[in-house]
């Protein structure tokens, strides 16, 4: 009966053990591609993307740990204790894996993760111990238990090490903000509204040094602490190796080994397969970051003394410093229970921060040891390269600076941003950082939006901004909708698609050129207008553009259809207008909003309407469709190019991002954004733009308002 029901409860094993193998396939993917993603931008040391320390990383790990901690699983069978070995070096190298991705949480998330981490770590670890001791007077003599063991020491001090990077992070991000800040007052010329494409480009490359060489994962990546865990999971991973020579040789071969029964079945195989897969990849990231932390220290002062190398700068102990100094937050009444209470606090808090001293010298004695070994290597490498492509290179960008388009050169060392005691970073580093920088602008580039660009060039001034919308149309409600960028552009464009004996080709040209710029617009909208204000107009207009971009219908109505019944220009207007008056007269009388900006986007949209193809009907005196359509290209042009004005302070709103931790991708944002303008910009390089404030320029009502009082007092102008 006994057996029987044993048998019942083993049966599913097999299939619980592809659970586990599947969770671990995950991770070992995330980490697989944490490992591509820093050899495709050259980032060596391997910004954590896929694999980070959260919840649901974490959770994965705990269903790859469930063969480790099974206490009832023998260890007797050689491939049971290889599983069980290859699985805690797995959460090993993940743990290993983890330690710079501290820098791109805050720190609610940061002291919830790593709570969380030290109590999967502690879990594990408890299991394996209580399995081994118990297990203790059954194993014979032979049998090695020296890998599990290690592995356990490897994790917990891994876990430390994660721990100390995690008390340090803080107090290292006030201090490279503090630097940014200070940087960015002594140089404000990013602040005014640039137009000159070279110094948008100067203050791009400026900024992104800033924000790579300050990232708080590059920076954590580069410490002496996250260098030292890094040796820990490359020595972690190597005993999973010598632990597979060592269970191949006891079972005389390895076809034998691989034939030896384990509780778990068939998908014991799987998971040590799919474990020690993860190993592999998961050792890649902590093996070229000690290289690159060891080359830094190589090419960096090499001949300081041992005392200032072993000297903890206050930012590794300020964060438990200021625990310890704090005032106790617990309201207790009793004298002697305060002082005990606060006693007890300052002896723990100084154990902790003499750990985090030790750990930290320990760490750079480890760094030092390692870079006087590796020294030799890195000179045969700089004697090697040095001929070839890093000369030529170097010579292209200067020593400390970068030459730009323009043969101005700017120096790059002052935006190098590294903490007290660092070692400077070499050349190589700061020069595949700003070419990091070029090839962000080049891709850009690659997408420049050429329709719109063709478009543009239609435009010589910005008095279509003043023309589209008269003054002298009688309004439909006492209170017009206000205007934003979009809505006119695509009112207009809708019309110039709906005339008669217009070539098709321009037409369609016409919507790819429109449906370009307006992605520009929205970004420029949404980057700008932080009140949300013109949100229902912005609305209106793409519900509109979607329906004329796809279908070629406003509002229901084929403007295909409008264009070849309609016999010249001036018909097809008043239709149009005609449609538009209903629409907005129909829900008056049925639904009276005072506020437009309450009106459902069809009532904003068809208000447009009606004022544009009045004043069009009106003030436009075209001699022919053609021509008319020629003069609506050109008024949206220069609504286009009036509000493109703004692209600069995009831009440079990109650099300026409050959180530290999405700077980085904010300013390849920018960059990426300016490669893409690039024409945009030196276009409106060539017009003579208006004076007005840079709060005002970003609503065009405010622009309306300019050349109307430029028309009203024209010696003010």
């Amino acid at each position: 009966m006994d057996t029987r029901i044993q048998e019942q409860l083993e049966a599913p094993m097999p299939w619980i053990g592809m659970y586990i193998a599947a969770a671990s396939l995950v991770c070992s993917l995330a980490m697989a591609a944490d490992a591509f993603n820093g050899f495709r931008s050259k980032r060596l040391w391997f910004p954590c993307k896929y694999f980070s320390l959260s919840a649901t990383s974490l959770t994965l790990l705990a269903v790859s740990m469930k063969f480790s901690v099974d206490i009832t699983s023998t260890i007797f069978t050689n491939i049971d204790w290889l599983v069980k070995v290859s699985s805690l070096i797995f959460m090993t190298v993940s743990t290993g894996n983890f330690v710079s991705s501290l820098g791109c949480m805050n720190d609610k998330e940061m002291l919830t993760n790593v709570v969380a981490l030290g109590i999967l770590v502690i879990t594990i670890v408890v299991n394996v111990w209580i399995q081994l001791f118990q297990l203790k007077p059954f194993l014979p003599p032979i049998f090695m238990v020296s890998e599990m063991l290690f592995a356990t020491v490897f994790m917990l001090v891994l876990l430390v090490a994660l721990v100390s990077c995690a008390i340090t992070i803080p107090t290292t991000k006030r201090c490279v903000e503090s630097r940014y800040k200070e940087t960015q007052k002594l140089d404000q010329r990013e602040e005014q509204a640039i137009f000159n494409i070279d110094e948008q480009r100067e203050a791009a490359i400026r900024h992104w040094l800033m924000a790579e060489t300050g990232s708080p994962q590059f920076v954590i990546a580069r410490s002496a602490v996250c260098t030292f865990a890094s040796a820990i999971s490359m020595v972690a991973a190597l005993t999973l190796v010598e632990a597979y020579v060592q269970a191949i040789s006891r079972n005389e071969g390895a076809i034998s080994f691989w034939k030896a029964y384990s509780v778990y079945g068939w998908s014991t195989k799987w998971i040590l397969l799919v474990q020690s897969f993860g190993v592999a990849v998961g050792a890649i990231s902590p093996t070229f970051r000690w290289f690159l932390a060891v080359s830094f220290k190589c090419s960096g002062n090499f001949r300081k003394s041992f005392k200032k190398e072993f000297k903890v700068e206050s930012y590794w102990i300020q964060r438990l410093v200021d625990w310890r100094d704090s005032y106790p937050s617990l309201q207790i009444r009793h004298h002697k229970c305060r002082k005990y209470l606060y006693c007890a606090k300052s002896t723990i808090l100084n154990f902790f921060i003499g750990v985090q001293i030790v750990l930290v010298r320990i760490s750079r004695l480890h760094v030092r040891v390692s870079a006087s070994l590796m020294c030799p290597l890195f000179a045969c490498f700089s004697l090697v390269n040095k001929s070839e492509n890093l000369f030529k290179v170097w010579n292209s960008n200067n020593r400390n600076g970068s030459e730009l388009g323009d043969g101005t050169e700017i120096d790059l060392s002052h935006y190098v941003f590294l903490l007290e005691g660092e070692s400077e970073l070499p050349r190589k580093t700061i020069i595949n950082i700003y070419h990091r920088a070029d090839k962000a602008m080049q891709r850009g580039e690659k997408l420049q939006p050429g329709n719109l660009v063709n478009l543009l060039q239609n435009s010589k001034d910005f008095k279509g901004v003043k023309d589209f919308d008269s003054s002298l149309i009688p309004s439909l409600h006492f209170q017009e909708p206000p205007n934003c960028w979009s809505l006119p552009v695509v009112t207009l464009a809708s019309i110039a698609v709906s005339l008669p004996n217009v070539a098709n080709h321009k037409a369609k040209q016409l919507v790819q050129s429109v449906s370009e710029g307006l992605s520009l617009v929205k970004l420029i909208d949404n980057t700008l207008d932080t009140n949300g204000e013109l949100l229902s107009v912005q609305n209106a207009a793409a519900t509109i553009w979607l329906g004329v971009e796809l279908f070629c219908q406003w509002q229901d109505k084929d403007l295909r259809e409008t264009s070849l019944k309609g016999k010249n220009s001036k018909e097809v207007l008043h239709e149009l207008s005609g449609k538009a008056e209903l629409i907005v007269l129909d829900f008056k009388r049925d639904l009276l909003m005072e506020n437009p900006l309450n009106w459902p986007a069809k009532v904003i949209a068809a208000n447009s309407m009606y004022r544009i193809s009045r004043t069009i009907c009106d003030g436009f005196d075209c001699e022919t469709d053609e021509a008319l359509f020629d003069r609506l290209t050109v008024v949206i042009a220069d609504i286009f190019a009036a509000c493109f004005t703004n692209l600069a302070r995009v831009i440079t709103g990109k650099y300026h991002r409050k959180a530290i931790e999405e700077r980085e991708k904010s300013v390849g944002e920018a960059l990426h954004l300016l490669g893409k303008t690039r024409r945009i910009i030196e276009l409106l390089q060539q017009h003579e733009v208006p004076f007005l404030d840079r709060d005002r320029a970003v609503c065009i009502e405010d622009w309306r308002a300019l050349f109307l009082q430029d028309i009203e007092n024209p010696l003010d102008q």
